[in-house]
């Protein structure tokens, strides 16, 4: 049965294969008129150089959370979707679909964290759009972005990636979800285990600073689908087996605890605030002492290396040196959050 005879399910926005599934079914449908790499920015040739381009849409529940908002998501997500391209984010596009009934205070609060997080990143808004509809129609609001970058190097792409590459990441991994779905279900955790929500793009910039050019292979922030999606996507695009060491994956105890109690993998889980970092073996020493300088990526820490071995698989190696064959999702491990 081919997805044209079949239904929308929910599974489809997880990040996981049905995600992919969907996604290459309207690549497919929209024939030559698309021209997309299935990157997370577009590398467009303009006048003098070229530009990087993403666009991305923000559905959050809850859409206020301890240390953040849907506002917050929105200008991080979009931003770090183009730093992870090696281009300096400038300018974002933002469009409001507000439900009837959604209170002004609340809209002020999400436009306020928008400017903030602007301001932060160092990017400016330079149009938009509202829509409002009726009550049930939407989370109290959805948020659309898009980001335009500059490039003053060359850009990065996944297929860079070559065996003997370290794998990096930039903080720890399920603090999103658990802080999220703490609040949601009641489960007592949000205040131990904060959302990661963050700009990178200055942590990233440095990045470039710290190493020879060319050290830096590829990026990827590590959102929906989580940190499996990524390693996945990267395993079948450069053909190379992935082997991860658990002991050192960087997990929160409270969150490995909340993890365990609701039967999630925190390799599965989304973020908004962690970036896995391919890079040159002989860079590895300079790439974390950088990303330890910054106050976003300070607990970062090397987790594994592309191998030699032919294949797409991502392996996990635990402390006595046992491996086994992490799976990707093909749907969700549990309700959608963003």
């Amino acid at each position: 049965m081919t997805l044209a005879t079949q239904q929308i399910q929910l599974d489809h926005g997880t990040g996981a294969t049905l995600s992919g599934e969907l996604v290459g079914f309207i690549a497919e449908t929209l024939g030559e008129v698309y021209i997309g790499e299935m990157e997370d920015s577009a590398i467009l040739p303009v006048e003098g150089g070229r530009i990087a381009m993403t666009t991305d849409s923000f559905v959050v529940d809850p859409p206020f959370f301890g240390n953040g908002d849907i506002g917050k998501i929105a200008v991080c997500g979009t931003v770090n979707d183009l730093a992870v391209s090696g281009a300096t984010p400038r300018y974002l596009t933002l469009g409001l679909i507000l439900e009837t009934g959604l209170p002004f205070d609340h809209l002020h609060r999400v436009l306020t964290s928008i400017r903030e997080t602007a301001r932060e990143a160092g990017v400016h808004i330079v149009c938009g759009d509202t829509k409002v509809v009726r009550t049930g129609e939407a989370d109290q609001l959805y948020l659309n972005t898009s980001g335009v970058g500059f490039f003053s190097r060359e850009p990065l792409r996944m297929a860079a990636v070559r065996p003997g590459d370290t794998v990096i990441l930039s903080g720890p991994i399920g603090n999103h979800t658990v802080h999220l779905l703490s609040i949601r279900e009641g489960l007592g955790f949000d205040s131990r285990v904060l959302s990661d929500c963050a700009p990178l793009n200055t942590m990233i910039e440095g990045l470039f600073d710290a190493v020879p050019a060319g050290s830096i292979r590829s990026m990827r922030d590590v959102t929906r689908g989580g940190l499996s999606a990524v390693l996945h996507e990267y395993a079948g695009t450069v053909g190379k087996d992935i082997v991860i060491d658990t002991p050192a994956l960087p997990i929160q105890h409270e969150t490995a605890m909340a993890a365990d109690m609701l039967g999630i993998n925190p390799l599965h889980c989304a973020n908004e605030g962690c970036v896995a970092v391919f890079v040159d073996p002989d860079a590895t020493d300079a790439v974390l002492a950088a990303l330890r300088g910054h106050r976003y990526g300070r607990h970062a820490v090397a987790i594994g290396e592309i191998t030699e071995s032919d294949g797409a698989a991502v392996i996990l190696r635990d402390a006595q040196g046992s491996e086994s064959t992490l799976q990707p999702l093909r749907g969700a491990e549990l309700p959608r959050l963003c």
